[in-house]
Order: structure tokens, then C-alpha cells, then sequence
């Protein structure tokens, strides 16, 4: 069990539904020998701050409360750290999407999932992935890096002030198809081989799951040392539609329009400026000059409690 545990809320989660859970777990913490050191984050970025600053001060463990912004966040913290000051991470999801979670298996009441993680002794690592634009900027994700039509779903995602869960992004895919239905020419060269083509969306895959409940790569395992990719070539407005439920079911493999691949290390090239989330954040808006990235799985790279 955990000696000094460091406790990351984002009480803006669920469009602030969060705050209630957390002000309730607060109130009534579950039953720990631990030390616990409860933090709230009060703008963007500042999980990742509290994470670094938790993992210098010695602390063990680290617990996400919100959802998978503030995984983000915390990953990016935390692999900034060398792996021998490097916290173990639980996460008690209480967010719109909460894929991470439903990669490693939390589901639950979150003051059961939370009562567990500060008891158990149940770990298991799992895979991070690394992005590096052609301006040196590093990024890290734990579950999905998706640039065109991806991205833009992302982006418009984060402009409806009153959807949440997975109809918040549903109702921006269907924004997105209607809206943004140009291609990108890529040019793909990874360990296993180049690919070219022109591609509405490409999604970089550690995890099987994006934005609540689209499967977009059901094979996808954050602990096998690969990820997989994932690029959506030229279609019809009425096909993207179709390959909504498709996607949702995890059975869209089956289209020609869908190429697949599995990969360690990967540099993609655009011939046009790319937007790109990444774990659902926006990392590169419609202001975006990158053009060019690298991407590297680091495997085993992060210890997480179950």
C-alpha cells in the first residue's frame, strides 16, 4: 500500500458535475493509513505542475479524480520525472469520456474505485506514447493522438457548453462531417513499412477507445509495446455517416476506405498544417503550423494501481 499519496481533482470535470463527487469524497474520505494530500487544479496545465511537484516530493502514488484531461495532464507531469522518482497513478474517472479507464479496466462508484485504489496492491504497467513536432515540442498521450477530422471533432467538442458524455462528441462528428470534409495528403513512414494517401482523419492508437464510445481500434492494448494507426482515405459525406455506428461497434475495418497498420516509431508528414489532440486535449488548433511529427511508444513507461 501507498505511503504519501498525492490526490489531482478537477472539479470542472463532467462540465462541473465533478465537484459535487469530489466535495462528497472529501468530505467522507474512505478509511487509509496513507498521508493524502488532496489538490484541485485551477487553470490548464496545472495537474501536470502538481504531478512533477508530487513525485519530488517523494510522494507514491498519484489519483486522478476528474477525467481524461486531467489523465492527460497528470501523464505529461509525470514523465517528465526519471522512472525512479516516478509515482505510481489510479485514476477514479468522473469525466465525459473516461476511456484511460476503460483501457485499464475502472469501472464503478468513484468512492468505491477510490477505496480500492488506496488498498490495493494490484499494479500493472502500461505503454505511453511520445510526440515530437518540427518544433521540438514534446507531448505525451495515453491513449489516442488523432490529427483532420479527429481533431476537429475534438475542437468542435469543446464548444458545446451544455452537451456532455459521449453526445458531446457525437454531435460535433456530425458538426465535423457537415462542416470540414477536406483531406489531407500524408506521407506515413514507420518500423513496419511507408504509406501514402490522401486521409479525411488519422488516429494513433494505445488504447482501443476514443471519446466515450467510439472503437476505433478494438485490438488496441496499452501494454503491448505497439500501437496501431489508424487513417480514414477519401469518402462521401453519406459514407461518414454510415461509419459513425460502424465505429461505435469497432467494425469498420471492413471498409476499403479504412488502412490500418501497427507501429513503434512513426513520422508522419502533411502537406498542409495539421490540427491534433491529443487523449482528447487540442494540442494544435486552426492556428496550427505543424506540418511534421514523430512519434515513439515507450514501453512499460508508467506504473498504474487497479
Amino acid at each position: 500500500m501507498p505511503h504519501k499519496v498525492t490526490i489531482i481533482c478537477n472539479p470542472r470535470a463532467d462540465m462541473g458535475r465533478a465537484r459535487i463527487t469530489i466535495a462528497a469524497l472529501r468530505t467522507n474520505p474512505p478509511a487509509c493509513d496513507a498521508e493524502i494530500v488532496w489538490r484541485e487544479t485551477r487553470h490548464p496545465h496545472h495537474a501536470t505542475e502538481l504531478a512533477q511537484a508530487a513525485g519530488d516530493a517523494g510522494h507514491d502514488l498519484i489519483i486522478a479524480l476528474g477525467g481524461d484531461g486531467l489523465v492527460h495532464e497528470i501523464v505529461n507531469g509525470l514523465m517528465t520525472l526519471p522512472d525512479s522518482l516516478r509515482p505510481a497513478f489510479g485514476v477514479v474517472p468522473i469525466g465525459s469520456g473516461n476511456d484511460f479507464a476503460h483501457a485499464i479496466g475502472i469501472s464503478g462508484r468513484p468512492e468505491e474505485i477510490l477505496a480500492r485504489l488506496l488498498q490495493s496492491e494490484n499494479f500493472r504497467r502500461v505503454d505511453i506514447g511520445q510526440m515530437t513536432d518540427d518544433s521540438g515540442r514534446v507531448v505525451f498521450f495515453d491513449n489516442t493522438l488523432g490529427m483532420g477530422f479527429d481533431a476537429i471533432v475534438t475542437i468542435r467538442s469543446h464548444r458545446l457548453p451544455v452537451i456532455k458524455g459521449f453526445l458531446m462528441y457525437l454531435t460535433a462528428v456530425i458538426q465535423t462531417i457537415l462542416l470540414n470534409h477536406e483531406c489531407l495528403n500524408v506521407v506515413l513512414e514507420t518500423d513496419n513499412g511507408r504509406w501514402e494517401g490522401d486521409v479525411h482523419m488519422l488516429a494513433l492508437c494505445n488504447g482501443p477507445r476514443e471519446g466515450g464510445g467510439f472503437l476505433l481500434s478494438p485490438d488496441s492494448r496499452n501494454d503491448d509495446g505497439t500501437m496501431e494507426y489508424i487513417a480514414v482515405t477519401r469518402l462521401s459525406r453519406l459514407l461518414m455517416f454510415r461509419l459513425i455506428s460502424e465505429f461505435m461497434q469497432g467494425t469498420h475495418r471492413r471498409f476499403p476506405q479504412i488502412h490500418m497498420g501497427t507501429f513503434k516509431r512513426l513520422t508522419l508528414t502533411s502537406d498542409r498544417p495539421l490540427q491534433i489532440h491529443a487523449d482528447g486535449e487540442v494540442i494544435a488548433d486552426f492556428s496550427s503550423a505543424t506540418r511534421r511529427i514523430e512519434v515513439t511508444i515507450l514501453p512499460q513507461a508508467l506504473q498504474v494501481v487497479i
